[in-house]
């Protein structure tokens, strides 16, 4: 990615099509219910800074495009798991 080899950045915070792709990737599966929606914010924001295994490792070791893409979409597929299991625990339609 030209951005990132030109201003020597691993993850510049002014690009933000990451985080954009990342959630909508986990609206795109969920029912299309408010709640769910606000649900799947929360969640995939907590995963995406919370970067626990191995999104934190992906962060860190993947460079480039990639790397800017790849630990916003597994926070995303995180975000989406928890948001279905909840929901399939609690009984949520």
């Amino acid at each position: 990615m030209r951005i990132v080899r030109e201003n020597h950045a691993s993850d510049p915070g002014y690009i933000v099509i990451d985080e954009i792709a990342a959630q909508w990737l986990v609206l795109a599966a969920l029912p299309q219910r408010f709640w769910f929606y606000v649900a799947a914010f929360i969640a995939f924001r907590l995963f995406d800074i919370w970067k626990p295994f191995p999104i934190g490792w992906l962060d860190r070791t993947v460079k480039g495009g990639l790397g800017i893409m790849l630990d916003d979409v597994v926070a995303a597929i995180y975000a989406l798991a928890l948001i279905l299991i909840a929901g399939a625990a609690l009984d949520v339609r």
